[in-house]
């Protein structure tokens, strides 16, 4: 029961961190790699933005140097037939519009909301023995992370009583790396935990790089949500889903003998 109170609530502040965090991104739609950026030096690793080419609008995805044309998607977005420039479209961002107060308080809640969340789900797994029977890797799970990997991209999926070596894995990357990761660089972009723990700047290397960091581990969160919702369709939604909710869930019949 805990691990699905914890898996929905997950799904609600990730959901609400993306689109607020978009909103907030878009302020200064740039990532740098270091303490500061500045005029002097370019430490750009990603810029989204919008130039004109003669007379028309073109929005661009800036990345380590290279240019790509994202007109219509990112940097230049169509409003009522026009060209505006803007980072995101509206269905990206909480709120649609550009409002930077509002998506931080959406994002700053469900932040705290997720650490909570999380702390929940670790000492209950802790308690329960969920996180050591079904989330840490054992040696027999990395000696069969090669055959686990080959039945899954043939699409070869079982329904048994455990994880996988590869769901363990992909579940110990994602809940004890991925998500501590994602709040300790969104914790270290604040000036005030900066006073509380300068050290965290010293971790990173910087707030600019802490920053960079917060965005590309939203982008490995996103991927695993999109392989996640993938491998739930492939397996069998009604299945998957009905044990999300009740616990329920049919097994194999090779393992039901067992």
């Amino acid at each position: 029961m805990p691990t699905r109170l914890a898996h929905w609530a997950w799904a609600v502040c990730l959901f609400f961190l993306l689109l607020s965090g978009l909103q907030i991104f878009m302020a200064r739609p740039d990532l740098y790699i270091g303490q500061q950026s500045g005029f002097s030096f370019d430490n750009t690793v990603l810029s989204i933005g919008a130039a004109f080419d003669g007379d028309s609008m073109r929005g661009y995805t800036e990345i380590l140097g290279h240019r790509f044309d994202t007109t219509g998607w990112l940097g230049a977005i169509p409003v009522n037939g026009n060209l505006h420039a803007k980072s995101f479209p509206g269905w990206m961002t909480i709120p649609s519009y550009r409002d930077l107060a509002t998506g931080r308080v959406v994002h700053f809640f469900f932040a705290w909301a997720l650490v909570v969340t999380l702390g929940f789900w670790l000492l209950s797994s802790l308690v329960n023995g969920h996180l050591k029977r079904d989330i840490l890797p054992g040696p027999n799970d990395l000696r069969g992370l090669g055959r686990d990997i080959t039945d899954h991209a043939r699409l070869r999926l079982r329904h048994g009583r455990r994880y996988g070596a590869l769901q363990k894995l992909s579940y110990f990357v994602v809940m004890l790396l991925l998500m501590p990761l994602m709040i300790l660089t969104g914790l270290t972009m604040s000036p005030g935990f900066n006073a509380f723990a300068p050290w965290t700047l010293d971790l990173f290397g910087g707030r600019q790089t802490a920053r960079t960091l917060h965005f590309v581990v939203m982008l490995l969160l996103v991927a695993f949500f999109v392989v996640h919702v993938l491998m739930v369709l492939l397996a069998g939604p009604v299945n998957e889903l009905r044990s999300m909710v009740t616990g329920w869930f049919r097994i194999d019949s090779a393992e039901d003998g067992q």
